[in-house]
């Protein structure tokens, strides 16, 4: 698990929906919560098992995106900290590909 530095905790909002984001020291990057952005792209009434299945799809078709994902530790709605899947803006890009949505129509 790469470190990162808990004071540079930051909620980013989309369409007026909450995307948690965590600055990784090792690498100098943002990470999102890949969750929270499904939820945005999808409306899926459960996003962690949307994730969940897409996750276990990409995986099995050899996507390195699923490698590629990061656990930090980020705070919930309940108010206790649970390890959550992140990408960085550019892998986010690359799954946002991945993901029908309405929020991509141009």
């Amino acid at each position: 698990m790469p470190a990162y530095n808990q004071h540079k905790i930051s909620i980013r909002f989309f369409n007026d929906r909450e995307v948690r984001a965590a600055w990784d020291d090792a690498s100098n990057r943002w990470l999102f919560s890949v969750v929270d952005v499904i939820a945005v792209l999808t409306d899926s009434k459960n996003p962690r098992n949307y994730w969940k299945v897409l996750k276990h799809r990409m995986a099995i078709a050899g996507n390195e995106l699923v490698t590629n994902c990061n656990q930090l530790k980020l705070l919930a709605a309940d108010g206790k900290r649970y390890l959550t899947d992140c990408l960085s803006q550019e892998e986010l890009l690359r799954l946002v590909d991945a993901v029908p949505s309405k929020q991509k129509t141009v």
